[in-house]
This record gives C-alpha cells, sequence and structure tokens, in this order.
C-alpha cells in the first residue's frame, strides 16, 4: 500500500508541480528510508504513522550523523509528503504538521576577487568560465547549453533550470568573443572524429562534457589561484559582484533563475561598503 501510495505522489511531483528528476529522485530516496524505518518497526499502515515515529526516524538521523542539510532536506520530505496524503484522504491527520525545521548555521558563500576572475579568464577553457561568471549558470545549465539556446546578434541565451523553469540571459561581449573563439575548435573536434552535436561544449572526443567535467576544470583553475572554488563560486561570483556595483536584487534574482528572492539573499552577499552606501542612501 505504502509503496503504491509513494509511486502516486511522485507522479504529483512530476505532474502537477513540475520537479526535476533529480529532485524527484531525492524524495523517492528520502521518503522510502523513512517508509522502510516505520516498517522495520512494524508500522506499515500509514494512516497510523504519529509523530513519536517520525521523531524516532530524526533521532535515527541524528545518531547516524546526517549533517543538518540532510536532516532539513528529508523533514522537508515529510512534510510535504504527509501534506499531500491528508489532502487526498490518505491520511486522516497529519504527524508532520507541526514538525519543526533544524536550524542551520548560515555560511557565506565564497567569492572570488575581479583581478582572480580574470587570471583564469586567460586560460583555454574560456568560455566557460565566462559562461558561469559572465552569466551565472548553474553547471548543469552550462553542460546542458545548446548551440540554438545562444543569439550572439541578440545577445542573448536562454537555458533551462531548476524545475524546467526556462529564462533568457544576456551576454556580455567577452562571453561572445570566447563562443565565437571556441566554435572554430568545436567544428574542428566534430569533424576529427567525425560526429554530429547540438550541445555547444564538447571534449576532445565530440562528447558532451559532463558535470564531472567541469568540476574537475574548476577546481585545478582554483589551485593556480590558491583557492579551492567550484562551478557555484563563479556564480555567487557573478551576483556578488552586480550588486557590489548597484544592480537591483530583483534584477540578480531574475538573472540567477530563482522563483524566491530571499533564495537571492541568501546565495549573495553585499559588500560593507555597499551596505553603508544603501543604509545612508536611505536614512540620510
Amino acid at each position: 500500500m505504502s509503496v503504491q501510495t509513494l509511486s502516486q505522489y511522485l507522479d504529483f511531483l512530476e505532474i502537477e508541480k513540475g520537479l526535476s528528476e533529480n529532485t524527484i529522485e531525492a524524495y523517492r530516496r528520502d521518503l522510502t528510508d523513512f517508509l522502510d524505518f516505520c516498517a522495520g518497526k512494524g508500522m506499515d499502515d500509514l494512516n497510523k504513522i504519529d509523530r513519536s515515529h517520525i521523531n524516532g526516524y530524526i533521532l535515527k538521523l541524528h545518531d547516524e550523523k546526517y549533517t543538518p542539510t540532510s536532516v532539513m532536506r528529508k523533514t522537508a520530505s515529510l512534510r510535504g509528503f504527509f501534506k499531500w496524503l491528508c489532502a487526498n484522504e490518505i491520511c486522516a491527520k497529519n504527524p508532520a504538521l507541526t514538525l519543526e525545521q533544524p536550524k542551520i548555521p548560515k555560511k557565506l558563500p565564497k567569492v572570488m576577487t575581479i583581478d582572480e576572475i580574470n587570471t583564469l579568464l586567460t586560460k583555454r577553457e574560456k568560455v566557460i568560465l565566462e559562461l558561469l561568471y559572465g552569466c551565472g549558470l548553474r553547471v548543469s545549465e552550462l553542460v546542458n547549453l545548446k548551440i540554438n539556446d545562444i543569439d550572439i546578434s541578440a545577445k542573448y541565451l536562454q537555458c533551462t533550470g531548476k524545475g524546467s523553469k526556462e529564462r533568457i540571459v544576456p551576454i556580455g561581449s567577452k562571453a561572445i568573443k570566447a563562443i565565437k573563439d571556441y566554435q572554430k575548435e568545436r567544428d574542428f573536434i566534430l569533424q576529427k572524429n567525425r560526429q554530429t552535436s547540438k550541445n555547444l561544449l564538447l571534449n576532445d572526443e565530440g562528447k558532451n562534457i559532463t558535470r564531472q567535467d567541469v568540476y574537475n576544470f574548476i577546481h585545478k583553475q582554483g589551485e593556480k589561484i590558491h583557492k579551492s572554488i567550484s562551478p557555484h563560486t563563479l556564480r555567487h561570483s557573478f551576483a556578488t559582484h552586480l550588486l557590489e556595483n548597484g544592480a537591483d536584487l530583483r534584477v540578480v534574482q531574475e538573472l540567477l533563475g530563482h522563483s524566491d528572492v530571499a533564495t537571492t539573499q541568501l546565495y549573495t552577499h553585499i559588500s560593507k561598503k555597499r551596505l553603508k552606501e544603501v543604509y545612508f542612501a536611505i536614512n540620510g
């Protein structure tokens, strides 16, 4: 019963909510883990699961040394699942209704200086760096970018972000030049390997580059400036530098593809100098 119900819930997340395949798979793992825990306690009836079962499950997570972020995600999965169960009258009561999310200490994201960015932009894989930093793309958006997603004459690209949401992102002159320069290399790679591809970024064998390829490349570039960085560091830097130079938070939100401006505030930070400027502009 619970397995069939879980399958129906995951179909709901995919069809009605439009969540990505990766997100749905995370829900599947989290909820299967919880249901297995309940089954181990002799509880197979969803309608009889109460708060004590949830509390026992969370205690198990802590005992198994799950990080606060993982516990928060699993807790959110339970809240959504039981809310759906009650809305569809599968359960009469919601044992997760008053379930609190664990507090997670907020960490400021790593940000690079403009000089450090410029150092990286002199390297061979300039187009990757320009699209991650100059356009603020997520690594998944970058590796899935197609040639036809880019309009060089209009100076914009179209990418598909989380939840299959599409957005338009402006492309600067440096990124355009990097793309044009790379297209010559890309054509040569395809001809050499006798292949065709719609994807923009390819490896030396003419195959699509992977997320791991990008992570490895960025990590190696970070070593050259003695910093541990990831593709998301460039995205953070993109947003931070825009804010520090006076960009409106809502504009940055649109460029990043965040559905909620609160997410933008969590993933970016403004320099103390900029904060003072904003404060005194308002308060005189």
